[in-house]
């Protein structure tokens, strides 16, 4: 079984990218399921019904959030669909649901979200508390775990990666937009790469502007932020799975 995650998606062109693209990675590697982070898809902050709707055009599996899940208020219209999944560590009480289980090739696979505490302006809860007990509520439940942790600090990632390693099938970062090239298998089989980066304007900084983002860094005046314009490029990462113990067997990235 192969499963494809897609890095963040960042506005318009985000999902362009991912409808020009998608196909063709499908057919030639083959792929069963597709996660999808979608927090930043509409323009640069969170997600809207059309931008919902599109992308779920495209048959992809599941989307999964961050740091800017409330970024719309159309989410509230949708956030209880099956097929999208906020910060599982966000306060208990909050709308919507941190995992969901699929079913994928006779396969229980659960996907979980979670969001980083490390320079994130988020009041969120422990992530690594809520993963441990997500995984031990699921371990029975399932074939396969998969993490999105959308995290800034690169150390809290890693960190991650080696708390779960042999409890879940893989961890993937998202939310730097920049592709890590430290794809592998833990000591214990678990996949993990800390970031799969973005799927966007390519020449940008992280989606954004070039113009806007240096006046930003060169003045410090806060000039509003819009999304760059051009040729796109697609982040993702392709987790090979060995169906007979449900292990990561090897790890792809994609930077098309």
């Amino acid at each position: 079984m192969k499963v494809l995650a897609v890095g963040d998606l960042v506005g318009f062109c985000g999902i362009q990218e991912l409808k020009n693209k998608l196909p063709k990675i499908k057919k030639e590697e083959n792929i069963d399921f597709i996660i999808v982070n979608a927090e930043n898809v509409a323009e640069g902050m969170g997600i809207t019904q059309k931008n919902f709707d599109d992308i779920l055009k495209t048959k992809i599996d599941v989307i999964t959030m961050g740091n800017h899940t409330w970024g719309k208020k159309d989410i509230f219209k949708f956030i209880d669909h099956p097929k999208l999944i906020r910060p599982a560590n966000y306060p208990k009480g909050v709308v919507g649901k941190g995992y969901n289980i699929y079913t994928c090739k006779d396969k229980k696979i659960a996907v979980i979200n979670l969001i980083g505490r490390v320079d994130i302006n988020v009041l969120s809860e422990n992530p690594f508390i809520i993963a441990k007990e997500l995984v031990e509520k699921l371990k029975s439940e399932v074939d396969m775990i998969f993490i999105d942790f959308h995290a800034e600090a690169t150390a809290e990632k890693i960190a991650m990666g080696y708390f779960l390693d042999g409890k879940v099938t893989a961890i993937f970062g998202t939310h730097t937009h920049v592709q890590t090239a430290d794809e592998r298998i833990l000591p214990e089989g678990t996949g993990y790469i800390t970031d799969i980066g973005m799927t966007g304007p390519k020449h940008s900084v992280i989606g954004m502007d070039i113009g806007v983002s240096l006046k930003r860094f060169e003045t410090t005046l806060p000039e509003r932020y819009k999304i760059a314009t051009g040729e796109g490029m697609l982040n993702g990462v392709i987790f090979d799975i060995e169906e007979k113990n449900n292990k990561v067997k090897s790890i792809k990235r994609l930077y098309l």
